[in-house]
């Protein structure tokens, strides 16, 4: 496959991603999933042993009887290549195959979830990625009796994903741009890039040597790019015409296969798309020479070499009379997995009309998911995974507080905790990977922390550990099956939780004048959340980022009610009280209070409160 797919639809382009709608094969109104996935317990080493393992635990440890209901199986239960065009099982992993497995565990009342990609390989190799095989896929997955599919996003071919080719990078960029030309009805005029054209969205770059640069959507998964505004950015031209009609428009131009710069460029004007295509490749001249019209040096991108600009062959668009907005843009790094997902899961809807299947997205925040894959998934990834030192059989792997780049607890809540405009009932859920309760590098404070932080954030409730560890009533369990925090996850209400304080550790110069707004890395900090309840109750959660004991700590609950208000079940009443009865969830103590204020004297490193807030009569 050389190109992506040819996009005709236009509930499938950048432009339909505001819009709220999902598309129609989403099923909407669904909570948060509760179960285990394999791989952080056994990486590709899981078999069928190992899962029902699991299984027997599920029941011993009434971890179903709390709403854990799904068996996951991640990455290492297919043969490296497909058999007669289809996926297969390791027979030696998985003997009864993939449908007596989910017979055996929807036998124990539990939900059999699998794994797949929209790449071409799986993560860990196996040349089985459903890319080119949706309607094959989900026809096995329809025999198979599955209830839960999570879809990764390695060896895509269209965008330089993990483990694609860096040279990809020509789909998800434009190139650069030097000037435009538009004819036509007596018309004739060369637009500069720099002068003429202005930028809208954000992470294009106007060059020092006059030309346009990194025009499409910004990379996503590391610690520093926030998930907040604009992701990604167009050049526009507005041109005045005389006259309705066609006219002829091309574009001075350089190519490059590499982040910033590609070869894939789309023209615009309004939400018509008038060319979406690769442009022919320029040549790179470094010995000063060039036949072309136009060469600079771009030290920023490319150190010592002198890029070439050409123009393009004419495009013709429809113009009309007057004022006209033209719009040189590439928003394939959003449009190719949104249409990829999306394949995937109309393809699985019209194999199986009556399944009722969870569609996990896993792209790890790459193509900025949050604006658009609400309208495909029931949850999306919103980061690198938590820890990517993985257990395997005996031995449970490692996750840090933290490390020098995602890999931690805190860089997933980060991240997830200013995302709840993001996430509803109506859209899905922000998910912040498996739970790592019980890996190494993860104590006992860390442990309650990073269950409290999932519940309140309404993410996905899967257990990563290998179950066979933990012992009835041991404190891993009394966490994992925390009814009261759980209910706060799985509430009807189904609102994310939102910051509504930030408090700076010692010596911290942490700012946040948005709260709920502003994305903080510097975890020497106390956050505050709050989060409302069907009930016309609220939770709040401190949660203690930094190594040190806090001090005290008082959240006046008008603070609360500027910025949710609204979402307050019960809002006159609730803020209204003359008194309150605050629960500990942890503690499970209940204490009246008076007034609005909600006081903590101190919370220990890493640590957490979170109180169950219902104002008195």
């Amino acid at each position: 496959m050389l190109n992506p797919p040819v996009i005709k639809d236009k509930k499938y382009r950048y432009d339909s991603f505001s819009d709220g709608k999902c598309l129609p094969q989403k099923r909407a109104g669904r909570l948060p999933v509760m179960g285990w996935n394999s791989w952080n317990a056994f990486g590709s080493e899981n078999t069928e042993a190992l899962t029902m393992a699991q299984a027997q635990k599920f029941i011993e440890l009434g971890l179903k009887d709390v709403g854990y209901s799904y068996i996951v199986l991640d990455d290492g239960c297919y043969r490296q290549e497909r058999v007669d065009g289809k996926l297969a099982c390791e027979t030696i992993k998985f003997p009864s195959g993939f449908k007596g497995l989910a017979d055996k565990l929807h036998a124990m009342g539990l939900k059999f979830g699998m794994y797949n990609d929209i790449g071409t390989n799986l993560c860990g190799g196996a040349a089985v990625g459903t890319c080119g095989f949706e309607e094959v896929d989900a026809a096995s997955y329809k025999e198979w009796d599955i209830d839960f599919i999570k879809v990764d996003n390695c060896y895509y071919p269209w965008d330089n994903a993990t483990f694609a080719s860096a040279e990809n990078a020509r789909f998800s960029w434009a190139p650069a741009i030097k000037a435009v030309r538009l004819s036509g009805a007596g018309f004739d005029k060369e637009l500069s890039a720099t002068e003429d054209g202005r930028l809208v969205g954000d992470g294009a770059e106007v060059s020092p040597d006059g030309f346009v640069t990194r025009i499409g959507t910004k990379d996503g998964p590391g610690p520093d790019c926030s998930p907040l505004g604009p992701e990604s950015s167009e050049l526009v031209f507005d041109v005045n015409v005389p006259s309705d009609g066609e006219y002829l428009f091309k574009v001075l131009y350089s190519t490059a296969k590499q982040e910033g710069r590609g070869e894939w460029l789309q023209v615009g004007v309004g939400s018509e798309i008038f060319y979406d295509d690769l442009l022919p490749e320029t040549s790179q001249n470094n010995n000063g020479e060039s036949s072309a019209e136009d060469t600079v040096n771009d030290n920023k991108e490319q150190p010592d070499a002198n890029i070439t600009f050409i123009w393009s062959d004419e495009i013709k668009i429809t113009l009309k009379a007057g004022e006209n907005t033209i719009r040189v843009m590439n928003h394939r790094r959003q449009e190719n997995p949104h249409h990829s997902y999306a394949r995937f899961l109309e393809c699985m809807r019209a194999a199986a009309p009556d399944r009722d299947i969870v569609l996990s997205v896993c792209e790890w925040g790459k193509n900025q998911p949050q604006n658009w894959a609400y309208r495909v998934g029931d949850s999306w990834r919103i980061l690198n995974d938590i820890t990517f030192s993985v257990g395997s059989d005996g031995k449970p792997g490692n996750c840090g507080w933290v490390t020098d780049y995602t890999t931690s607890i805190p860089a997933q809540y980060n991240k997830a905790c200013v995302m709840d405009e993001f996430a509803g009932l109506d859209k899905g859920w922000n998910d912040p990977d498996m739970m790592v309760l019980g890996m190494n590098g993860v104590d006992d404070t860390m442990n309650r922390t990073h269950f409290a932080m999932w519940c309140m954030l309404n993410a996905p409730l899967v257990l990563g550990l290998d179950l066979r560890t933990v012992k009835k009533g041991d404190l891993l369990h009394r966490i994992m099956t925390n009814t009261d925090l759980i209910a706060l996850n799985q509430d009807p209400l189904g609102i994310q939780a939102k910051r509504v304080m930030v408090v700076p550790g010692k010596g911290s110069s942490v700012t946040a004048d948005r709260p709920d707004r502003t994305y903080i890395t510097d975890n020497n900090r106390v956050d505050v959340l709050a989060k409302p309840l069907a009930d016309g109750s609220i939770a709040v959660s401190f949660f203690n980022l930094s190594d040190d004991t806090s001090g005290e700590i008082v959240l006046c609950l008008t603070v609360v009610e500027k910025l949710l208000g609204n979402k307050i079940a019960g809002r006159v009443k609730f803020f209204s009280a003359a008194s309150y009865e605050t629960k500990d969830l942890w503690t499970k103590e209940t204490v009246k209070i008076r007034g609005g204020n909600i006081s903590i004297k101190e919370i220990p490193a890493h640590g957490d409160v979170t109180f169950k807030v219902t104002p008195c009569n």
